[in-house]
């Protein structure tokens, strides 16, 4: 028993290790918490088990791995965004608009690597330990600070690192239950520029910057039911999360404040949404396996952010995000114990509606392919890679606001998406 504390000792290190660097995307929520189910465009991840990377897609899972072992690997994030079309207005003066000039470029996603890691642990036959590390949101747009859609956000940051200690039990055959604690961090950092009106141009512009961070509690439930022996089913239950940021507010230059370059204390209450994943996994025989999945997330939770701050800035921007789906179907196909090869399709729905899009998640609903394989060159070791192409429709932003400010544009989003992880067995 010694032997297996210090090998899960020791799975801690690495875990910690692989999650300690950024973890940031162009998308709000991140699905890269799996390279082995990115291959088939995460469908069946409440349902297919593979290797540790079950303890987030469905901590009942667990359960149904035989050995202990440690999960790591990394997407990689690169993402383009076409802006077109895009005009602005400004205030000129105390009564007067003038177009707003500046910059068209759409480059403001930067290329990024998201880590996570996972560690499987049986404790006798029907107890499992797990451990993951991994980004479940993420986004970063980096505009230049003479973009034209400045004056609604030329900059915003979320970064959020989950840790979640797991316990499965098997009840037989068919039947485990799982339940992992969650230990959430977020970090947050938004900028917009600010008009001067006896000075119309980007030269001319106030900066309003506010950065937080919190930690708060969440938890999930997976359940796993298995009626035949090639047919597996999953349900996961993921909480939602209430954050308070706290941090600070930057003025610099901003226009008809009698402080107009301050420092001051700001806060920010946000939450993130629950999700239910469900999947089906079927074998069809000793090779073809098949799967699908549907996610519906609560974004209805998201409705607003409001910076209180002791400046009295006013920081508001209205969310009013939906409900959404996501639906995805995979196939695997293994010729031989050493390779397995996958392909899978998704669609996921927006939660935005077009009357609130934003220049910081000028998202739209997206489709995603996907294919991938697994490399098991000896019985402890399988490597796995995949490739995902994400394109959206067309999303457009029509935003104006009560001092005269006004930005338009369309945005054509994609994203290339690779991955590789690596799974060792005890």
């Amino acid at each position: 028993m010694s032997y297996r504390y210090n090998r899960l000792s020791l799975a801690i290190v690495l875990i910690g290790a692989t999650a300690s660097g950024q973890a940031m995307a162009g998308a709000f929520q991140l699905q890269e918490q799996s390279v082995s189910g990115q291959g088939t465009s995460w469908a069946g991840r409440a349902s297919n088990v593979q290797d540790a990377t079950i303890v987030f897609g469905n901590p009942a899972g667990m359960s149904f791995l035989d050995r202990a072992q440690l999960t790591a690997g990394t997407h990689y994030i690169d993402a383009s965004s076409d802006i077109r079309n895009q005009s602005g207005s400004q205030p000129q003066g105390m009564t007067g608009l003038t177009q707003t000039t500046g910059s068209e470029d759409g480059d403001m996603i930067p290329h990024k690597a998201i880590p996570f890691g996972y560690y499987v642990q049986p404790l006798d036959d029907r107890w499992s330990f797990g451990l993951g590390v991994y980004a479940p949101f993420g986004l970063i747009t980096d505009y230049n600070d003479d973009f034209k859609g400045r004056y609604f956000g030329n900059y915003s940051e979320v970064e959020v690192i989950t840790a979640q200690p797991t316990l499965s039990y098997r009840f037989n055959e068919q039947f485990a239950i799982g339940v992992g604690i969650t230990y959430n961090t977020i970090n947050g950092e938004l900028e917009s520029k600010t008009p001067n009106p006896t000075a119309p141009s980007a030269a001319g512009d106030g900066t309003v910057n506010v950065d937080g961070d919190d930690e708060a509690w969440g938890y999930n439930i997976g359940l796993i039911y298995r009626p035949v022996e090639s047919t597996t089913l999953g349900l996961t239950y993921r909480s939602k999360v209430d954050y308070t940021l706290d941090g600070d507010i930057h003025a610099d230059n901003v226009f008809g404040y009698p402080d107009q370059n301050a420092r001051g204390d700001a806060s920010l209450d946000i939450t993130l949404p629950e999700t239910i994943d469900f999947s089906v996994t079927h074998q069809l025989d000793d090779r073809w396996t098949v799967m699908a999945g549907a996610t519906y997330i609560r974004w209805s939770r998201f409705d607003e952010l409001v910076v209180d701050n002791n400046l009295n800035i006013p920081v508001e921007e209205q969310q009013d995000y939906e409900d959404a789906w996501q639906y995805s179907a995979g196939l695997s196909y293994q010729p031989n114990p050493q390779w397995v090869f996958r392909g899978g399709i998704a669609y996921d729905e927006s939660p935005i509606k077009d009357s609130v899009r934003t220049v910081r998640v000028p998202s739209a609903d997206r489709t995603l392919v996907s294919i991938g394989a697994g490399w098991t060159p000896i019985p402890d070791l399988t490597i796995d890679a995949a490739y995902s192409y994400i394109w959206e429709d067309r999303a457009d932003v029509d935003l104006q606001d009560e001092n005269g400010n006004s930005y338009q544009a369309e945005y054509d989003n994609s994203l290339n998406l690779f991955g590789v992880q690596a799974t060792y067995r005890f």
